[in-house]
């Protein structure tokens, strides 16, 4: 059913580059729709969203923002690049439920670290808008976007196409999701992968005197190519170094 322009009622939980770009979206295009902002800490979005006259809160616990605004009648919840998983009874009070954007092409690479286990896995790359349930990024895929990837692409490359392809997607999208125009899809949780951000620490190592096919050690490698961030680590004699590569393609 369509959301009327006069009872639309949002509330977008928004952090991160992706979550101000999208707040600058919504608020120059559909400004009405908008109940409140809640960001992570003082910062671009909650500066735009006062600079508006929209209601601002700054997240201290899922308890804080079921108090404030469990009694507004919410018509649908916004997760813009947000960092925490929600439970109930948060996860329940918009009445159409959460969508979520996340950075990889469901089910392929659920959980942390998508552009790393994209790369070590070899599986599609992409962007998901999705519906929020008590799991972790297992709920119907509303909206998605694929992405080609290369012999030239690293875990930083990665993670910056998912945020430029994550703020276009979204724009694409939301015309639709407001207008009630949503038909989603049930993830197949029997393909793809789920990762926690605890194993990424241990599938960095490369063990020395281990055999790894070539092609398999240049993916491990790249994938962990991300400025500013550990790489792949190894150890030897008691002390540990870190490797980090660079491909590029060969010009005739």
């Amino acid at each position: 059913r369509a959301f009327q322009d006069n009872r639309m009622k949002s509330l977008v939980l928004a952090d991160g580059k992706v979550g101000y770009e999208v707040c600058k979206y919504l608020i120059n295009e559909y400004t009405s729709d908008i109940h409140a902002i809640v960001t992570t800490e003082k910062n671009q979005i909650s500066d735009l969203a006062e600079a508006h006259g929209i209601s601002t809160c700054i997240f201290t616990s899922e308890g804080q923002l079921y108090l404030k605004y469990g009694q507004s009648d919410i018509q649908i919840g916004l997760l813009i690049w947000w960092p925490r998983i929600l439970h109930a009874p948060l996860i329940d009070l918009p009445r159409e439920g959460f969508i979520n954007t996340h950075p990889s092409f469901l089910p392929y690479s659920r959980g942390k670290h998508y552009n790393f286990w994209t790369l070590v896995e070899q599986t599609p790359f992409g962007v998901t808008l999705h519906k929020i349930t008590p799991g972790i990024d297992d709920g119907a895929i509303c909206f998605q976007k694929a992405i080609e990837y290369s012999w030239l692409d690293t875990g930083e490359t990665l993670y910056l196409k998912a945020q430029s392809e994550m703020i276009e997607l979204f724009r694409q999208s939301y015309p639709q999701i407001r207008g009630g125009r949503i038909k989603c899809t049930p993830q197949d949780l029997t393909k793809g992968s789920f990762h926690r951000a605890n194993e990424l620490h241990a599938a960095s190592k490369i063990s020395l005197d281990e055999p790894m096919m070539p092609r398999d050690l240049l993916n491990l490698l790249r994938a962990r190519t991300f400025d500013g961030h550990p790489a792949c680590w190894f150890e030897e004699n008691g002390e540990i170094f870190e490797a980090r590569i660079r491909i590029t393609r060969k010009t005739k």
